[in-house]
C-alpha cells in the first residue's frame, strides 16, 4: 500500500491563512461554551480527535507512510490514565504524561522491527497491533476489566484543582489541541521535517542525500504515538469512563476519514476534518432515516470537489487569486 502524500501544498508568508484557522477554532469554542452540555460533549470529542489525527497526520502525511495501529497507543493512554488514577491514586495530568512516555517506549520496541517493512505490509503490522491492543483489553479482564470498562475516571486537574465542568474541559482540550499542531508545525519547518518530506517524495533519494531512513521514520512513529497516547488519556478523563470498544477499529476508520477529509499533510487538516465529522452527524440529525445516507453523500461530496481535503482549498484560492492578479 502506498499512502497518498501531499507535501508543501500550503502556501507560506500569507499571515491571514496562519491566524484565520486560529480564529475559527476559538469562535467555535467559544459558540461552544455558551451552548448545552452535549454540544460541549460533541466538540470535546472533536478536539480529542484533532490530537489523535494531528500525530497520524505527523506519520502519515509528513513521512509517507501508512499506519492503522494507531489506535493502540490510544489505548495505553486511556486504561493507563485509568488504572493509575482510579486503582492508585495519581494526578490525571502526571498520569497523562507518565502514560505518554509508556506508549513512546512501546512505539519504539514495536516500531524498530515494523518499521523496516513498507508500503502494504507495514499496513498490515501496524493494524496487527492495534487489533492486538484492543483483544488485550478484552481479554486482560484482571487490568482491563473487559467490557466492564473503567468507571470513575477524575477529570483533568493536577495538585488538587480539578476541571469538573465540561465547559473548563472544553477549554483545556482546545488549548491542548492548538498546542499539538503548533508543535507539529514547528517539526515540520525544522531539518527533521524537512528530512521527513524528503522520506514521502522518495526514500531512494532521501538515502542517497545521506538521510537515515530508519531513524527518521522510527522517531515520526514515536511522536504520532504519543499524540495518540495524550487523546487516549484525554477521552478518559474527559468522559470518565472507557470500554475496549472505544479504542477498536471504529476509531481508526473515523481517524482516517478526518484525516482524508480536512486534508492530509497539511497543518490544519487534522483539526478540520475532526470537527467536520464530530459535527455533520450531529447537524444532520432531524433526516432521521436519511441521516447516514446523507452524511455519506456529504464526504462524497467534500472528496470529490476537494481531493486534496478542505484544508488544501486555500492553494485553490490562491491560485484563482493570483491567476485574476496577472490578468488584471
Amino acid at each position: 500500500m502506498t499512502s497518498h502524500v501531499t507535501t508543501s501544498i500550503e502556501p507560506s508568508g500569507i499571515r491571514w491563512q496562519s491566524i484565520l484557522p486560529i480564529v475559527a477554532v476559538l469562535a467555535l469554542a467559544g459558540l461552544g461554551l455558551v451552548s448545552s452540555d452535549y454540544i460541549v460533549t460533541v466538540l470535546g470529542f472533536a478536539f480529542i480527535y484533532a490530537i489523535f489525527c494531528t500525530g497520524l497526520n505527523f506519520f502519515m502525511g509528513y513521512t509517507g507512510q501508512a499506519s492503522f495501529g494507531q489506535s493502540a497507543f490510544a489505548a495505553i493512554g486511556g486504561y493507563g490514565s485509568a488504572i493509575l488514577c482510579t486503582d492508585y491514586g495519581w494526578e490525571p495530568l502526571l498520569a497523562l504524561l507518565a502514560t505518554m512516555v509508556l506508549s513512546g517506549i512501546a512505539a519504539v520496541l514495536v516500531g524498530y522491527p515494523t518499521l523496516r517493512l513498507r508500503g502494504h505490509y507495514l499496513a498490515m503490522a501496524t493494524f496487527a497491533l492495534g487489533l492486538i491492543v484492543y483483544e488485550i483489553t478484552i481479554e486482560w479482564t484482571a487490568l482491563t476489566q473487559g467490557y466492564m470498562g473503567y468507571s470513575g475516571i477524575p477529570p483533568l486537574g493536577i495538585a488538587g484543582f480539578a476541571l469538573d465542568t465540561l465547559k473548563h474541559q472544553l477549554v483545556a482540550l482546545v488549548v491542548l489541541s492548538l498546542v499539538g499542531i503548533g508543535i507539529a508545525a514547528r517539526l515540520r519547518q525544522s531539518r527533521f521535517g524537512r528530512a521527513l518530506a524528503s522520506i514521502a517524495g522518495s526514500e531512494s533519494a532521501a538515502q542517497a542525500l545521506g538521510v537515515d531512513i530508519a531513524r527518521y521514520k522510527l522517531i515520526a512513529f514515536v511522536i504520532a504515538a504519543l499524540y495518540a497516547s495524550a487523546a487516549g488519556s484525554l477521552f478518559a478523563h474527559f468522559v470518565g469512563f472507557i470500554s475496549p470498544e472505544i479504542y477498536g477499529t471504529t476509531m481508526v476508520i473515523q481517524s482516517f476519514a478526518m484525516l482524508y477529509l480536512g486534508g492530509i499533510g497539511t497543518m490544519w487538516g487534522p483539526m478540520i476534518g475532526a470537527i467536520i465529522v464530530s459535527i455533520l452527524p450531529e447537524a444532520l440529525r432531524g433526516l432521521k432515516e436519511m441521516q447516514d445516507i446523507a452524511y455519506t453523500a456529504v464526504l462524497i461530496f467534500i472528496l470529490i470537489f476537494a481531493p486534496r481535503g478542505l484544508a488544501g482549498l486555500s492553494v485553490l484560492f490562491r491560485r484563482t487569486h493570483d491567476r485574476v492578479q496577472e490578468k488584471a
